[in-house]
């Protein structure tokens, strides 16, 4: 190797971490300013939870396509344009001015992000030697936890300064960069055998997952048995039950099954599943927590996010160099035991707790999933050859994914439950006020005694939720113990 494409190998993954902590960036900026949309746009909790929903759903159900089509029409093209989409839909998203025209361009936002996440991971996997590709990773993932970690902080300062537009206007600069390097750095690649797009199986499991996702949102305000809920969960069961059907015939599947015949490829897929609706699920109801119950500004509630997302920050590359040496599975498993216990931890919250008894649990659960990211990724990817890696990054974030917008939807619906079980009858309007853990208007219109009682039902609620995801991170160090073998990279 030359000196020069040895330097281009080491631009290219600078290139692939730039795109990636812009799409991290987004994630945890825009979890701080949600309270704020929520109040300027006078957002139902339906809706707030569309917000992040739209992003994380158009994400989940196109990453495998983008994926694909990274594989059949060459990475470098398509993560260019899965770029420019990002870039384009975050003005988009910053021009909004009703939480409608919001949700639908944080969607088309997502279609962007698809591109842009398995697509970064697979051009890593084709430019570095094998042996290489769990540091790439590592660093790959230490990035992403970057954006993670000053996500908040940022968010917080620009939402308080600025508006909440600004925190998708920082993604502009962060796009022209990103296209700069990659335009002048990365080779293009391709797998030569994807010669054609599944666009069957696309459709249907784009389809499966919006009907999915879309049903567990409105038991968040209506009854599981209600007609609606049961014909969008029945059509999504039957819509992949047909993808699946459809996936073992066609020539060339948009996933390709035998991928989860290879136990550490289907172990890494089952832990990202568990994952994502365990930590979106649950995390998104942090920041209403901070801001709408305890009072804190989203400067504030950046800065006590920070013990989680630094712990992202720090320990995702170290866990990278140790997966070459110990391999995934004990990394995986003493990550996801962590993770339990910040999840534990948090259900223990009161309504007025001391923040020096939550911020140990967001050490715990920060330092489990920089534990676990970097190892599952290098598990998974480890499993296929290079050349099919397009393909095998979008199943893994895929899952990651699916399981985020499950997450949201689950965790909205046991903390509706909950909180209204908790707080008794009330009007349509208080109850949206009450699962948004809006206390400060309920405080306005009923007096403090009821705002108070309102934020002890959002916290009963938020408990539940916890728990839920705790339960899934556990299920996850299981899955690592007694699937993963010992060794496998």
């Amino acid at each position: 190797m030359t000196v020069q494409r040895a330097n281009h190998k080491w631009w290219t993954l600078f290139a692939m971490c730039f795109a990636l902590f812009m799409i991290m960036l987004d994630n945890t900026i825009v979890n701080v300013a949600l309270p704020t949309i929520q109040r300027e746009l006078d957002a139902t909790p339906a809706n707030l939870e569309w917000t992040v929903n739209a992003y994380v759903l158009t994400f989940a159900a196109l990453i495998l396509f983008g994926g694909k089509l990274g594989d059949r029409f060459g990475r470098k093209r398509m993560f260019l344009v899965g770029v420019a989409l990002f870039t384009l839909f975050s003005i988009a998203c910053a021009l909004s001015e009703t939480d409608t025209q919001l949700i639908i361009a944080r969607a088309l936002q997502g279609s962007g992000a698809a591109l842009l996440n398995p697509l970064s991971l697979s051009i890593l996997v084709n430019v570095f030697p094998r042996e290489q590709i769990p540091v790439a990773i590592g660093v790959w993932a230490g990035i992403s936890g970057l954006g993670i970690a000053i996500g908040p902080l940022i968010g917080g300062v620009l939402v308080e300064h600025v508006g909440w537009a600004s925190v998708f206007w920082v993604n502009v600069p962060i796009g022209v960069i990103a296209i700069a390097v990659c335009v002048w750095a990365v080779s293009e690649s391709r797998d030569p055998s994807a010669t054609t797009m599944d666009v069957v199986g696309t459709s249907l499991v784009t389809a499966g997952l919006f009907a999915l996702t879309y049903g567990l949102i409105r038991t968040t305000e209506h009854a599981w048995l209600s007609p609606s809920v049961l014909a969008l969960l029945g059509g999504a069961l039957v819509l992949l039950c047909a993808w699946l059907f459809w996936e073992a015939r066609v020539t060339e599947p948009m996933v390709p099954l035998e991928f989860f015949r290879i136990r550490s490829f289907a172990a890494a897929n089952v832990v990202a599943l568990l994952v994502g609706v365990a930590l979106f699920g649950s995390l998104f109801f942090v920041t209403l927590y901070f801001q709408n119950i305890r009072g804190y500004s989203a400067l504030e509630a950046g800065v006590r996010s920070m013990p989680m997302t630094l712990m992202i920050m720090f320990v995702a590359p170290i866990a990278g160099r140790l997966n070459m040496k110990v391999g995934p599975r004990p990394l995986m498993s003493l990550g996801m035991a962590l993770a339990t216990v910040g999840m534990i931890g948090l259900a223990l919250v009161g309504a007025s707790s001391s923040y020096h008894a939550i911020w140990p649990y967001l050490v715990a659960l920060g330092a489990g999933v920089a534990m676990t990211m970097p190892s599952l990724s290098s598990a998974a990817m480890s499993a296929v050859e290079p050349a099919r890696s397009g393909i095998a990054s979008g199943v893994v974030n895929s899952a990651r994914q699916v399981g985020g917008a499950i997450g949201i939807a689950v965790m909205g619906s046991i903390v509706a439950k909950l909180a209204l079980g908790s707080f008794g009858p009330a009007p349509e309007e208080v109850e949206h006020l009450v699962v948004g853990g809006q206390t400060a208007l309920i405080g306005v219109t009923a007096g403090p005694d009821v705002a108070a009682r309102a934020a002890d039902a959002f916290v009963a609620g938020m408990h539940g939720a916890m728990l839920a995801g705790g339960a899934l991170t556990f299920a996850a160090m299981l899955v690592s113990v007694f699937w993963l073998r010992p060794g496998v990279q």
